[in-house]
């Protein structure tokens, strides 16, 4: 048990034990006093939780890291221009020996499609549609 914890539990025995004493008249007030300790300790944490994300952020940035699964859209993602680049110049490099065997084995049809499906890897990739590649790389 948490240490906050057991402050909470003590504030809880201490207002039930001063129910007991005072009465149920006085039930409604113990509880609201209770309740806004309640709410100060929730928003104590949750400030410390908000403060630590941004400390972390900041540290992030002034050492230059890439954005985590927090980036704002248009950031990339969380990839590097490098790992993008990468990715359309393999894409590319494979297009040529598929759109020779697509032009030689069904004509133009053939190559019609191979270029939809190239540009649609190419589209799902810069959306970040592959997010299951970012959480296997955010992992190693």
């Amino acid at each position: 048990m948490d240490a906050r914890d057991a402050d909470l539990k003590r504030e809880l025995d201490a207002t039930l034990q001063t129910r007991k004493e005072l009465g149920a008249e006085y039930e409604t007030e113990l509880v609201d006093s209770f309740m806004e300790k309640v709410e100060q300790r929730f928003h104590d944490t949750a400030d410390r939780h908000v403060r630590r994300q941004l400390a972390e952020q900041q540290m992030a940035a002034a050492r230059g890291a890439r954005p985590g699964p927090t980036a704002r859209p248009g950031q990339g993602l969380g990839m590097s221009l490098g790992e993008r680049f990468a990715f359309v110049a393999v894409s590319l490099v494979l297009a040529i020996p598929l759109c020779a065997i697509a032009a030689v084995n069904t004509g133009l049809s053939g190559l019609v499609v191979t270029w939809a499906g190239i540009l649609g890897v190419n589209a799902v990739h810069a959306s970040g549609g592959f997010s299951w590649l970012r959480r296997h790389r955010d992992k190693s």
